[in-house]
C-alpha cells in the first residue's frame, strides 16, 4: 500500500458507472480547478462495476496525477454505496462528492469550503437556493426530475 506524506485538506469523491465517455473530461476539469486554486486535494473515483473503459481511463490519469485514486466496487452496487465507499476511503479533512457529469461546477465548491471555514459542521450545495449564484443553469427537465427525486 502506498504511503502518503501529507494528509490532503480536501477529498473529492466521484462515483462512476459506465462513465467512460465523460470521466476523462471530468478529471481534467477537476484537476484544473484543484491546481488553479491551489487546493491540496485527493480525487477518488469509485468505479461501480462499469462495463466500459471507466476504470482504465482513471488508472491512466492516476499514473500521471498522483492525487487521483481509483477504487473499484466488486460489481454494480449503486450510487449510494459508491459514495459511501469513497467517503470511507477518503483521507482529507474535508470530504465532498460530485457526480461525473459535474452538474455543479467544481469552482462553486469554494462556497462550501467558506461555510465550513466559518464553523459549519456540514455544507450542502443546492441549485435551488439563491439562483443568482448559479453559474450553470440546468435544463428545465433536469430541474423537474431533480425536484421529483
Amino acid at each position: 500500500m502506498e504511503e502518503r506524506l501529507e494528509r490532503p485538506r480536501i477529498s473529492i469523491v466521484i462515483p462512476a458507472y459506465n462513465e467512460g465517455a465523460r470521466i476523462g473530461n471530468a478529471l481534467r476539469q477537476v484537476l484544473h480547478c484543484v491546481h488553479e486554486r491551489g487546493w491540496h486535494a485527493e480525487i477518488l473515483v469509485v468505479n461501480d462495476g462499469s462495463k466500459d473503459r471507466t476504470g482504465s481511463i482513471v488508472e491512466e490519469f492516476a499514473q500521471v496525477h498522483p492525487e487521483v485514486r481509483l477504487l473499484n466496487n466488486d460489481h454494480n452496487r449503486g450510487k449510494g454505496y459508491s459514495v459511501r465507499h469513497g467517503v470511507l476511503n477518503a483521507v482529507g479533512e474535508i470530504v465532498m462528492f460530485t457526480d461525473a457529469d459535474l452538474s455543479a461546477p467544481m469552482e462553486e465548491a469554494e462556497w462550501l469550503f467558506s461555510a465550513l471555514d466559518q464553523g459549519a459542521d456540514i455544507a450542502i450545495g443546492s441549485r435551488w437556493l439563491e439562483r443568482n449564484r448559479q453559474t450553470l443553469k440546468q435544463p428545465l427537465y433536469r430541474q423537474f426530475f431533480g425536484r421529483c427525486f
